[in-house]
């Protein structure tokens, strides 16, 4: 069976359009019934487009190995002129709802990659040289973000009062099976992955509360093992616990 492989053509064609900073966005944990959702956020600079190549072996991360993601993190992250992981919460999911938390959880990613890249707000600048640069190519920069899936949950949570304030609020587009088609996306996709599989084992191995829960093997998703300690132990502190948790 051939899978397609991800281009920059969306990529190309939003910075054709005048923006200078494009961000693929992609979700993971969204399903799980404990510990954070996630967000990664992959940037590169329009004006690298002409010479930025589609990472070597980066593909849709549901249809790669473990192992393989693991080989790709590093690299993927190279590649970009940066790159952040934002979370929120289970905590803020059980208060939230699920479509507003992977919003903040993007405009964390989204505001780290920025500051990464040395923009800030012009409130923030003031007594700086560098910081008033940073600024005036904050005034100036246009972001267009690449998010997969068919809704726009970015722009609905920009200004709320959970939101950090992002200096340059990116114009998002999205993409139904965005991580299949855009290189950017999909190079977020792998990097949220890695990061939640990693905190998610980290988690399970360094409490033995958690280990029950299998957290190591299902990364907190519902599991017939998992399900079956909630049943007999209770949820933990980490999980959903808005969640219909024990059902089949």
């Amino acid at each position: 069976m051939v899978h397609e492989s991800p281009t920059l053509e969306l990529e190309r064609e939003l910075a054709a359009q005048g923006y200078g900073l494009i961000v693929g966005f992609d979700e993971v944990g969204r399903g799980a019934l404990a510990g954070p959702v996630m967000v990664g956020a992959a940037a590169i600079r329009a004006c690298d487009l002409p010479e930025l190549a589609v990472p070597d072996g980066v593909a849709d991360s549901k249809m790669l190995t473990e192992r393989r993601r693991e080989t790709l993190f590093e690299p993927l992250q190279a590649w970009c002129a940066a790159s952040a992981v934002g979370q929120a919460s289970n905590g803020e999911i059980d208060e939230w709802g699920i479509s507003h938390a992977l919003g903040i959880a993007a405009l964390r990613a989204l505001n780290a990659v920025e500051r990464q890249l040395g923009l800030m707000s012009p409130v923030s600048s003031a007594g700086d040289g560098r910081a008033v640069s940073a600024a005036q190519d904050a005034a100036t920069m246009r972001v267009g973000a690449i998010l997969d899936g068919p809704n726009d949950y970015i722009t609905k949570a920009l200004d709320t009062f959970d939101a950090p304030d992002v200096p340059v609020p990116a114009h998002v587009v999205t993409q139904v099976k965005g991580d299949r088609h855009c290189a950017t996306v999909a190079a977020a996709a792998v990097i949220a992955k890695v990061t939640r599989d990693r905190l998610m084992v980290d988690i399970a191995r360094g409490n033995p509360r958690y280990a029950p829960y299998e957290w190591d093997r299902n990364k907190g998703y519902g599991s017939a093992a998992h399900r079956r300690a909630i049943a007999e132990l209770g949820p933990t502190p980490l999980h959903r616990t808005s969640w219909h948790l024990t059902g089949e």
